[in-house]
């Protein structure tokens, strides 16, 4: 039976819009910066890799202020927070430079925007979207029940890009606990930094997404009061300015060392073969064919693996068939580590079922598994989390390394979800050296920071965990309590892996 299609109602005509030419995108700041750098490395890319929270901040904060002409945006989660509001300022003065602004963002992870996007639509220079909205503005859980099919299929994508000329790619959303703002628990997460070729093909997927029947002005959407209008966005970015905790985290921001390594030119870039992998935005409508989908790009660029694959995902739910996936990887000699959260960790609890319920299994095959611990809840202000565990993180980032020769670093979580559900982008690296770093990560920072969960004898599991060179193994999921796991065991039950 021929899928369900879903059709939007009839709307106002959505105007065309596209990427800037290669001619108009050299003839800017960033284009005269990095011609000569292009020249050098003549069809490769240049990557950095945001690591640290305050510099992912940092960097997007300066590429924004840098921006002549213009600012391609696109995200699943933009949060009404404090680095959720300084970025949309940074944005909006971009926009009152002259800078041509698009942003689109998922219609499920803007709550409480509405009235602010509305606002920035209005900017002559700014055009907001919102990918498969929601008619209900107040309830969207409604939405979830009326249409579920389809309102249960999201944009998770997450691109920044400027002059056509530079991206980010990576996990991280705009909030506070993405760009280490604030207290409480904070995302250990990861982005690249692009330059070179590949960021003429980010620039036109943004273009697919942004034209595609899907994307919807955010004026038709949201219903505004003409009395309220451009009152709520001075009153945010007032009381940004006035905010102690504002003042306190740009002074942060400034301290970052990627702004200390832009400003005396010591950035260091690792020129490689990059390939864009992404969804075609009309995989939310069933719509797509093969070549069209991540997950058979993903397996063209990386080929089969030979010796090693370690895989960083924090919300992994393998499935059957990712456990006979691995189980046959690891047959033909492959080595398989996968590190993901545990369950005290993990800010979606429900996810870590879909997982538990697949563990004995994958360590049964020879696969080594490791889950990141939640070392506190009480984050310093100061503290800058890294990519694979600080205190207080929860694991975000989304990589993986393919016989310490290829990287991947995007969206992408190893879940039903992901591969089914949502649309997802990311970058395929052919770098040693960037490989050779995730290699390395598991043989030093990884096993202080994880617990290493192994079968006894019984085939019972153990979680061990590595405290100042002394070993600790625990029977049950450590720190937690008893309701919980009895409710992991009840979800692990459900018929809900799908959905994961």
């Amino acid at each position: 039976m021929a899928p369900k299609r879903y059709v939007f109602p009839p709307r106002k005509q959505r105007p065309v819009t596209n990427m800037l030419t290669d001619e108009e995108a050299m003839n800017t700041h960033i284009g005269r910066e990095i011609e000569e750098l292009l020249v050098q490395h003549s069809g490769m890319s240049g990557i950095h890799p945001l690591r640290n929270a305050h510099d992912a901040f940092a960097s997007r904060a300066l590429l924004t202020q840098t921006a002549e002409k213009t600012l391609d945006i696109q995200y699943y989660i933009w949060k009404e927070d404090l680095s959720g509001s300084l970025m949309l300022k940074s944005v909006k003065d971009a926009a009152d430079r002259g800078v041509r602004v698009r942003l689109l963002l998922d219609d499920n992870g803007i709550t409480g925007l509405d009235n602010s996007l509305y606002e920035m639509n209005l900017h002559d220079n700014i055009e907001v979207r919102l990918f498969n909205p929601f008619s209900n503005r107040w309830f969207k859980w409604i939405g979830f029940i009326t249409n579920f099919p389809k309102l249960n299929r999201r944009m998770h994508n997450k691109s920044f890009s400027v002059d056509k000329k530079a991206s980010i790619v990576g996990g991280r959303n705009i909030g506070d606990e993405y760009f280490g703002a604030g207290t409480g628990l904070m995302f250990a997460d990861l982005d690249v930094l692009l330059i070179g070729p590949v960021v003429n093909d980010i620039s036109e997927d943004f273009d697919t997404y942004w034209n595609c029947s899907l994307s919807i002005p955010v004026d038709q959407i949201v219903k505004y009061s003409e009395n309220r209008t451009q009152k709520a966005l001075p009153l945010k970015f007032k009381e940004v300015q006035n905010d102690s905790s504002a003042a306190n985290y740009i002074n942060l921001i400034r301290e970052s060392n990627f702004i200390y390594q832009l400003f005396n030119e010591e950035l260091r870039l690792e020129w490689a073969d990059v390939k864009l992998v992404s969804d075609n935005p009309l995989k939310v409508l069933n719509r797509t064919k093969p070549r069209q989908l991540l997950t058979n790009q993903i397996r063209e660029a990386i080929g089969q693996p030979k010796k090693e694959v370690i895989l960083v995902s924090p919300y992994f739910v393998p499935t059957k068939a990712g456990v006979d996936l691995f189980r046959t990887m690891a047959e033909r000699g492959v080595d398989v580590r996968i590190l993901t959260n545990s369950l005290d960790a993990t800010d979606v609890k429900i996810v870590h079922a879909g997982y538990e319920k697949r563990r004995k299994a994958l360590l049964k095959a020879g696969i080594k598994l490791y889950e990141l611990k939640r070392i506190s809840t009480d984050v310093d202000f100061k503290e800058q989390t890294g990519p694979f565990g600080s205190s207080g993180s929860s694991l975000h980032a989304k990589t993986f390394s393919v016989d310490r020769l290829r990287v991947f670093v995007g969206s992408f979580n190893f879940d039903p979800r992901s591969i089914h559900l949502n649309t997802e982008m990311g970058v395929v690296i052919e770098s040693k050296n960037l490989a050779r770093e995730i290699q390395e990560l598991f043989g030093d920072r990884i096993p202080e920071n994880t617990y290493e969960v192994t079968l006894d004898e019984r085939e019972r599991l153990n979680w061990t965990e590595r405290i100042e060179g002394k070993l600790k193994v625990y029977s049950k999921e450590p720190k937690t309590r008893l309701i919980q796991r009895i409710l992991l065991w009840f979800l692990s039950k459900l018929p809900i892996e799908r959905l994961l």
